[in-house]
């Protein structure tokens, strides 16, 4: 089951050097370069608007795409490096290194629940959280799942449901070496408050219960 593979839209860089590469960025280009492979570099050009909003939305070093240019074949590349300017931060130059379909790659795959209808603690009003809606595995890149899948038809309310639990795509596996809890049911705020309330007022005494030998004497007389 492949994920959908982004496209990421290039143009081929004519020329070469620090001169090609200020020119680009003078017409609002990022350049960058496409290695690995059987295949020789290729440089490029990405429109900086393109490049900063992805850039944006986080993980770009972990996001796998499809990289478009015309004239050459499209290929499946991944970040390897961002260079930005030293006081703007913005990006100055990119690249990116071409995949073949064996390539092992660590991506953030998303998570799905199921079960929710006859989950026991849902129906006893406990809250699901999802603690990792998204858990980052070692997978090929051609194969890439589009999701893997929860199940909490069985899980109560203070249950937890760990990385153990789920069944993961062949091939993959998770780049944290622990088992790390991915969802929760707790109990609902109200019945958690409740129980606060309850645990403060065990801790209350009330004055009239103290033993007056425990008292001590009013303020200015001597015991």
């Amino acid at each position: 089951m492949a994920g959908e593979i982004p496209d990421l839209v290039a143009q081929e860089r004519t020329g070469t050097g620090k001169g090609a590469a200020r020119q680009a960025r003078r017409d609002g280009m990022v350049p960058g370069i496409v290695f690995g492979g059987d295949t020789d570099p290729l440089p490029i050009n990405i429109p900086f608007n393109v490049l900063f909003k992805k850039l944006k939305e986080g993980r770009f070093k972990s996001t796998l795409f499809n990289m478009k240019v015309d004239g050459h074949e499209d290929v499946r590349v991944i970040c390897r490096d961002v260079q930005r300017h030293v006081v703007k931060d913005l990006p100055t130059h990119i690249d990116f290194m071409r995949l073949k379909r064996t390539t092992k790659i660590n991506l953030f795959i998303a998570v799905e629940v199921e079960g929710e209808d006859v989950s026991p603690g849902l129906k006893k009003g406990g809250v699901l959280t999802l603690i990792r809606p998204e858990v980052e595995l070692i997978v090929t890149a051609g194969d890439i799942p589009d999701h893997i899948t929860i199940d909490i038809s069985e899980m109560e309310i203070g249950d937890n449901l760990t990385i153990s639990s789920v069944t993961l795509p062949q091939g993959a596996k998770p780049t944290i070496d622990r088992d790390f809890v991915i969802a929760q049911i707790s109990a609902p705020s109200g019945l958690a408050s409740q129980s606060d309330d309850e645990d403060e007022s065990a801790d209350d005494v009330d004055v009239d219960e103290v033993p007056t030998t425990e008292m001590g004497p009013p303020d200015g007389e001597e015991s």
